[in-house]
């Protein structure tokens, strides 16, 4: 009797330890990272990143998979209803998680439920770009042609609701400007469009930016952030020309779906927070435009919290809505 009970007692553990070893091994086959933004924008410049880095510790490879549209909605929406495997993370940003769901009325997910935090990967200052033949230089002479001229100057965003046309709103909305939103389908062909001259101003996160005013093709009027940034010392900040305490920040973390095995939640955050933290890595992530920002899954979740209530004032007082 004792044998047989021992027998089917085997028996049953067999089950739970082929699942216990199928987790062990995970990943088994290839990891989706979902950029919801066409590529050549911040979000998917340091998203390649990660997953080259991620590549070379992990067994199995990790693809970045880019799903623009819909102010970024439809590469979460993908995310949320991904199966939380482990097998999908998503790339949320300032404006997939912190802006869309103040101005977007019929956002498919829920930021702060359909998503398990995993840990920040960057914080960067947004910059006010030009084409070389605008008239102002300068944020002062960008202010001075949007008062003179109401509702004339044009100014060119990665998208509606991104971090980069709320920057803009903010600003108007803190100097009583009125200036036109030519948003697009991500910061590429909207700086395409800039360097063509068929725009002559555009707000862009400083890692798509930085190539372009590097190589002259267009000119930094100011950066968003508190101070000024290594990568481009001699431009002045918004804060210190047209708006004191004025502050707006891009970033871009990884997600994934609610319910994912929180062991994986873990070992991704493990894994991620190790590559930020590598000399080498920070090195690279600064001279692309970017600063490191790593944390754990709760650091994380807070922070999102945070961002969607600063925006959600934002979105108030500047009376931003969007469609989609």
């Amino acid at each position: 009797m004792t044998t047989r009970r021992a027998l089917l007692g085997a028996t049953l553990a067999l089950p739970a330890l082929s699942t216990a070893r199928a987790q062990d091994a995970w990943p088994e086959r290839a990891v989706r990272m979902v950029v919801p933004f066409p590529p050549g924008q911040a979000a998917d410049i340091f998203a390649r990143v990660m997953a080259e880095e991620l590549s070379k510790r992990w067994p199995q490879r990790v693809v970045v998979e880019n799903r623009a549209g819909g102010a970024g909605a439809i590469g979460m929406d993908a995310v949320a209803r991904a199966t939380p495997d482990g097998y999908t993370l998503g790339i949320g940003t300032s404006g997939t998680l912190g802006v869309n769901p103040s101005v977007m009325a019929r956002l498919p997910y829920d930021a702060e439920k359909d998503f398990a935090a995993i840990t920040n990967i960057f914080t960067l200052p947004l910059v006010f770009v030009a084409h070389p033949s605008f008239e102002a230089s300068d944020m002062a002479g960008l202010v001075a042609l949007a008062r003179a001229q109401p509702g004339m100057v044009q100014y060119a965003s990665a998208g509606p609701g991104t971090a980069q046309h709320m920057t803009a709103e903010m600003l108007a909305h803190r100097l009583g400007l009125r200036m036109q939103h030519v948003p697009y389908r991500g910061s590429g062909p909207a700086m395409a469009d800039l360097i063509a001259g068929n725009v002559k101003v555009m707000v862009d996160s400083l890692a798509s930016a930085l190539p372009n005013v590097q190589g002259g093709r267009v000119k930094a009027l100011g950066v968003t952030g508190s101070r000024r940034t290594p990568q481009m010392p001699d431009v002045p900040t918004v804060a210190e020309t047209v708006s004191p305490g004025f502050q707006a920040l891009g970033w871009s973390g990884i997600v994934a779906p609610a319910g994912t095995p929180q062991r994986i939640i873990r070992k991704v955050n493990a894994d991620a927070v190790a590559i930020l933290r590598d000399p080498a890595i920070a090195a690279r992530m600064v001279q692309l435009g970017g600063f490191p920002d790593p944390g754990t899954p709760e650091e994380y979740g807070a922070f999102i919290r945070a961002e969607i209530a600063k925006w959600r004032e934002v979105a108030r007082a500047a009376n931003v809505r969007l469609d989609g």
